[in-house]
């Protein structure tokens, strides 16, 4: 499949989770562009990112549209915003998908089901075999490792606590760095030696 992904013309993906991996993480929710506070280094990060063969696409929970704390409208401008200032700092993102559902409403799209992902390589043409995703959840981990997309854990946001949750296998599949920075630097290492 990687091959005939190769043939086609599909390019891989850095799946970023939005909350605790590009901006902090609150404990009430990312309700309002005012709200958006972007991490230390994520912008330079992301500007390297740009330089390289990769798709850079966002893939966010964000049950607070479902739980009526937030509106479509409010989280589209958000999602503008942020694309606006990651392109003024020289960077880009090729898309951002998002689930808007609660845990309870068992839909297929919602981390830890591999279902944004999937949106994303369809829409995008990416090689998932050749991709990765950057979390700071383990529920990240999980929908990586459901599609073959190599994870990464950071330590930011809710990424320290859940790093030490982490079973022996999990921690053998999926790196912990300190932050996206680390992150970008360990994929583009691994993706320049093979």
């Amino acid at each position: 499949m990687a091959d005939q992904n190769r043939a086609n013309g599909c390019r891989p993906a850095i799946f970023l989770d939005r909350d605790g991996v590009i901006n902090e993480n609150l404990p009430h929710y990312v309700k309002s562009w005012d709200d958006v506070h972007i991490l230390p280094g994520v912008l330079d990060a992301l500007r390297t990112l740009r330089q390289t063969p990769f798709a850079v696409v966002v893939v966010t929970n964000q049950s607070a549209v479902n739980r009526g704390l937030l509106t479509l409208a409010v989280l589209h401008d958000m999602h503008t915003r942020l694309q606006a200032v990651i392109a003024e700092a020289g960077g880009q993102l090729d898309g951002i998908f998002y689930c808007p559902h609660r845990p309870d409403e068992g839909c297929a799209c919602r981390k830890p089901q591999p279902g944004l992902l999937l949106q994303a390589a369809t829409a995008l043409h990416l090689d998932l075999a050749r991709s990765y995703l950057v979390g700071d959840a383990i529920t990240d981990l999980e929908a990586a490792l459901a599609v073959g997309v190599q994870p990464l854990l950071v330590r930011t946001g809710r990424g320290a606590n859940h790093a030490a949750l982490l079973d022996t296998q999990t921690r053998t599949l999926c790196p912990v760095v300190n932050d996206l920075s680390q992150a970008i630097a360990w994929i583009l290492d691994r993706s320049r030696n093979g």
